[in-house]
């Protein structure tokens, strides 16, 4: 069965992106983008939910929602779209229609992604937070917590975890250093 990991660089104090929605704190560096190249390689499947792809194609990853996409980038690459040409499904229950290069999904996201995890493939990761995320969870589908803490604290922003329902178990896999203060915590999660 494929693997489902939810992961984002956080700060220290727990949020993706501050009160503003900038993430101009996040430190990227050699190691980091070695890291990103190896984990991307065993990824064929991301999830988004609307705001997270809203936020995405603000940044350049895609295009502007409801423009054309732009190349598809190289897989592994994240310089310039932060996202490798994968399958892209993006989660809403308010858009219509689908951006470029998404697949749209308005059923129900748990089926969704518990019906996605048994087809053949590889990882697939859950980008962003917010109530996608803890519904997933709730349901226990996802299967590994990535973070790469940065030694900021923001004090507000948008949390990584929002609206657990439940103690949720973890266990380290991995954790080491980054440049930059940075430090990568990779957790399986215990169901």
């Amino acid at each position: 069965m494929r693997t489902v990991t939810y992961g984002a660089a956080c700060s220290l104090d727990g949020f993706i992106a501050d009160s503003d929605g900038a993430v101009d704190w996040i430190h990227f560096s050699a190691d980091v983008e070695q890291y990103m190249s190896e984990y991307w390689s065993t990824v064929d499947a991301v999830l988004m939910g609307r705001r997270t792809w809203e936020f995405a194609a603000a940044q350049g990853v895609g295009g502007e929602p409801g423009s054309e996409a732009g190349p598809a980038p190289e897989a592994g690459s994240l310089e310039g779209s932060g996202i490798p040409a994968v399958a892209t499904y993006l989660f809403s229950r308010t858009l219509s229609q689908a951006p470029p290069g998404t697949e749209l999904v308005s059923s129900d996201a748990v089926d969704f992604v518990k019906t996605l995890k048994r087809q053949p493939g590889k990882g697939i990761c859950l980008m962003g937070g917010g109530e996608l995320a803890g519904s997933l969870f709730e349901a226990g589908v996802i299967d590994q917590v990535s973070l790469n803490v940065h030694p900021v604290l923001l004090g507000s922003g948008v949390p990584f975890f929002r609206d657990l329902k439940g103690r949720i178990g973890l266990e380290l896999t991995e954790s080491r250093g980054l440049d930059g203060g940075c430090v990568l915590m990779v957790y399986r999660v215990r169901n």
